[in-house]
């Protein structure tokens, strides 16, 4: 084996204590807001600063009034029919969009591939897109933050490098069979591609997990239909805490604010976090994958 030098151990060393800062910076907000979520309301609005241990007696008052509260209960139904039905409407046309552009006999490929290249760097703008989404009547609607964010040039690139590195040859063996082109995306291209679908899933996931501001955009009247992250904004930033109407334990809700502000924020970080290490193995062989020919 080669023996690193002084200069490479110096390196692996620095590195090694700069991802680690790098660690501890990421998970300290995490944890402040969960040992805030279950710590003592009255302590939490007489203590300043970070959270290492629960303030006070451990209390679950913040999630028993989310539980309570149905309008964080809608609003967490809402987000998770976007993520699934935005994700899954995406992937699909994605998936299509990619498998047509890999092909090597499509007629004005090039074309079609700057195209889609060109419409990442230029877009129509905000207000071009708002009078679209009002015009085609999808304002207050669930379709406004489902239908207009399905296709993404990027997600198109990355699986159209991924699908145009399968062997030529096993697809047209295919095709020798018989099998039609929808056989072959399905029982072909699609068993072997596992790992970029995994991204374009997480992808999308967190994308309209954490969206509000198309929310806040499109659905002015609709406020049953907002998402998760939208309540979230206004519990945080508008106090809309003060709504919900409950008795924790004997004790006055209005001192449960705090830790419905931390309880919420939790409870809106979870999902992605229990999702990521299920598709973490997949993320960088995916992403490298699709990143290999240009």
């Amino acid at each position: 084996m080669k023996r690193r030098s002084k200069g490479e151990k110096i390196f692996a060393v620095f590195n090694t204590i700069f991802l680690l800062s790098l660690c501890i910076i990421f998970f300290l907000p995490v944890w402040h807001v969960a040992m805030g979520s279950i710590s003592d309301p009255l302590k939490v609005a007489a203590t300043s600063g970070l959270y290492i241990k629960p303030l006070g007696e451990v209390t679950l008052g913040g999630y028993k009034l989310i539980m309570q509260n149905a309008t964080i209960l809608r609003s967490y139904g809402n987000t998770i029919i976007y993520v699934t039905a935005a994700t899954l409407f995406g992937l699909v046309l994605n998936i299509l969009a990619a498998y047509v552009m890999s092909t090597k006999d499509l007629l004005f490929g090039r074309p079609f591939a700057l195209f889609i290249v060109f419409t990442m760097i230029f877009s129509g703008g905000l207000v071009p897109t708002f009078m679209v989404i009002n015009k085609l009547g999808m304002m207050n609607t669930r379709w406004a933050l489902i239908i207009p964010g399905a296709l993404s040039a990027y997600n198109i690139i990355i699986m159209r490098t991924s699908f145009a590195g399968i062997p030529e040859e096993m697809l047209d063996a295919a095709r020798i069979d018989g099998a039609s082109e929808i056989k072959i995306l399905t029982r072909i291209i699609l068993p072997v591609s596992k790992s970029i679908i995994a991204v374009i899933v997480l992808f999308y996931a967190v994308q309209h997990w954490n969206s509000w501001f198309s929310a806040a955009l499109y659905l002015p009247k609709a406020r049953n239909l907002y998402p998760l992250q939208l309540t979230l904004r206004e519990i945080v930033l508008q106090s809309t805490e003060n709504s919900i109407i409950a008795d924790v334990d004997g004790q006055d809700v209005m001192i449960f604010r705090p830790l419905i502000k931390y309880a919420t924020i939790m409870i809106s970080t979870i999902p992605m976090m229990i999702l990521y290490p299920f598709v973490q193995k997949y993320f960088v062989t995916g992403v490298m994958i699709g990143s290999v020919k240009g």
